[in-house]
């Protein structure tokens, strides 16, 4: 790797971290600016009591001040500091344990829809105007104009409560089937059109062209140059929708019960515990952030001709 590349790599790493941080400053501000606090819920507090909660959190010091210090336990602990309602847990435990749910949930889900999207998506492009192109392009425009939330009621009442075949809570046995087709079909659906749009773009291209008049043979066509050039849109899809599915779809963890951090984020704001409110964006941020910086690397891998500058 030269020094261009290095130097490319560096930028990217900081400015991933200049966005870390501008999202944690927003999100503290503004979650602060919001009238009310955590403690306004509680039935028959005292104002005494909420003061004592106040200055046990240390929310009862200068709002910069606060924002130093959780500013710092961050960086130099990786401490979100207590949950504010699940009394006696710290918000790192919350997360973690929403989170192997989540993760296993999310990267298989990716996994299966990047897999069979780039497959249906190669093929309809090597059939382009044939049947099965015509039949592929209609079932994908329907799953991706369907809602996530109807298409997992709909598995839900008919392969769990139906014909049960699957149960319908996340926390049995087989339990997280139903939720990874469910977060899988979307992705399925966009990226299939991602890679038969791109995938059809690339077959048109000179070098192509050249190949086949050169006696290349069609397997290596096909795999070696069209396929692989063809991927580009599709890494930069997939990164942030990694990020977004492993951190949890807050819909599909309510529909089918499943304990992941989305369930836990929905549960803080509703709850206005601020603390777990922040880990779980830093966290979904950090993924993002993260998942697009490596996708920008695997860029120059899957294309040798993009300069990274």
């Amino acid at each position: 790797m030269n020094s261009k590349s290095m130097l490319y790599i560096l930028k990217r790493v900081l400015l991933a971290i200049l966005t870390v941080w501008v999202v944690i400053t927003v999100t503290f501000f503004v979650m602060r600016a919001v009238p009310g606090g955590p403690f306004l819920s509680e039935k028959a507090v005292s104002e005494a009591a909420i003061a004592a909660l106040e200055a046990k959190y240390g929310m009862d010091k200068p709002l910069f001040e606060q924002y130093l210090t959780y500013l710092t336990d961050i960086v130099t602990k990786l401490d979100f500091g207590p949950s504010l309602k699940q009394r006696g847990r710290d918000v790192i435990d919350v997360i973690t344990d929403g989170l192997k749910v989540s993760a296993k949930l999310g990267v298989v889900a990716a996994i299966c829809a990047a897999i069979t999207g780039i497959v249906l998506g190669a093929t309809a492009a090597l059939r382009r105007n044939k049947i099965i192109d015509k039949i592929i392009m209609i079932v994908t425009t329907a799953f991706v104009s369907m809602p996530s939330f109807i298409m997992g009621s709909l598995l839900l009442l008919t392969l769990a409560v139906k014909f049960p075949i699957f149960p319908a809570n996340g926390n049995a046995e087989g339990g997280l089937v139903l939720p990874i087709i469910t977060l899988a079909l979307y992705p399925t659906a966009y990226i299939t059109r991602l890679t038969r749009s791109s995938m059809l773009d690339v077959l048109g291209q000179d070098y192509i062209r050249t190949a086949k008049a050169k006696g290349v043979a069609g397997f290596r066509i096909i795999f070696g140059h069209a396929l692989k050039n063809s991927l580009i849109p599709v890494l930069t899809y997939f990164g942030p929708m990694l990020a977004y599915i492993v951190t949890g779809s807050l819909v599909m963890e309510k529909i089918f019960a499943v304990p992941g951090i989305g369930r836990a984020f929905v549960n803080s704001i509703t709850s206005r515990d601020y603390p777990l409110i922040m880990g779980t964006t830093i966290v979904l941020a950090t993924l993002i952030v993260i998942m697009n910086l490596i996708t920008d690397i695997l860029y120059k891998v899957v294309d040798p001709r993009i300069n990274l500058e």
